[in-house]
């Protein structure tokens, strides 16, 4: 994998909308607060409204190529998520990153970034988009920052429930189960060997969720995973909505026979701490212990 160089106070950093529109006052909220510590550089047309989208195809595909063909810019931060980054994302130019890597960070439906980025071998941060920055939360605030700015830094993500106990090791890959379900109908879908799966959901009834990772496993785009670690699965807030959603993941993915822990505070929940995706990491599960998710960033140099 190809790491960018971590962000420094002053650099410069691309605001793209691939998906859909958002709420101004805290996208406005975001950009300030980026802007207090970065060079912010926005399109107006990020603001347009068509539909369920931020603007056409076009406006939405040309704006992403700006932004990665940019070689000052030193990341690509969305916007928000939503709906409609799957239809401009194969036309995009993310071959220029190889020359010009950039740290491209978001999560929901920027998963399709994410994982076009998988595709080439480049990493990225599945972390809060500019309206989730515009909340205010302090915690997700310094989260981001640490992120960015010390992607390679070791972390560990403690106290996580082990639905299949064992050990893992591998490079972390995923996002949004929607997504990754998406990106396998379209072809998309390639993980790197071997591989830790991360994916977080909202919204989705526990059948659709056992509809999609039951596609995934029976396509064989899952052979290559040798641990699974499973996000918020967020639907009403609701501990027996996540319990019945964690009681479909297990069934399903029971199969693969490989560890599979619950609990990463990542998603659309109230937490969503930020996940550097591209990174070796480890799924460790000792007795006595608390099982851990541990970023192994010497492995990474």
């Amino acid at each position: 994998m190809l790491y960018a160089p971590p962000l420094t106070p002053g650099d410069r950093i691309r605001i793209v909308a691939p998906s859909g529109p958002f709420d101004k006052t805290l996208f406005y909220r975001g950009l300030g607060w980026l802007a207090e510590r970065y060079r912010v550089v926005w399109s107006r047309g990020a603001l347009e409204r068509c539909g369920y989208l931020a603007g056409n195809d076009r406006r939405r595909r040309d704006e992403l190529n700006e932004a990665l063909r940019d070689p000052s810019a030193r990341a690509v931060v969305a916007a928000r998520g939503g709906y409609g980054a799957t239809r401009i994302c194969h036309d995009a130019d993310f071959s220029v990153l190889a020359t010009h890597p950039k740290w491209c960070v978001g999560f929901s439906d920027f998963t399709a970034v994410h994982l076009e980025l998988t595709r080439i071998g480049l990493a990225s941060l599945h972390a809060a988009n500019v309206t989730g920055l515009g909340r205010g939360d302090a915690e997700t605030r310094a989260d981001w920052l640490d992120a960015v700015e010390r992607p390679l830094a070791p972390r560990v993500f403690r106290g996580l429930e082990p639905l299949r106990a064992g050990n893992a090791a591998g490079v972390l890959a995923g996002g949004n189960l929607t997504l990754l379900f998406t990106a396998a109908a379209s072809g998309r879908l390639v993980l790197p060997e071997p591989c830790i799966l991360f994916f977080e959901e909202v919204n989705e009834a526990p059948y659709r969720i056992d509809r999609m990772l039951t596609a995934l496993r029976m396509s064989g785009h899952l052979a290559r995973v040798s641990g699974v670690c499973v996000g918020d699965l967020a639907d009403d807030g609701r501990p027996s909505a996540q319990r019945s959603a964690l009681e479909v993941v297990r069934d399903c993915l029971a199969p693969l026979g490989v560890p599979l822990f619950a609990g990463l505070p990542v998603g659309h929940g109230r937490t969503n701490r930020a996940l550097p995706l591209g990174l070796p990491c480890e799924l460790r599960s000792t007795p006595g212990q608390a099982a851990a998710l541990v970023f192994r960033p010497d492995a990474a140099r």
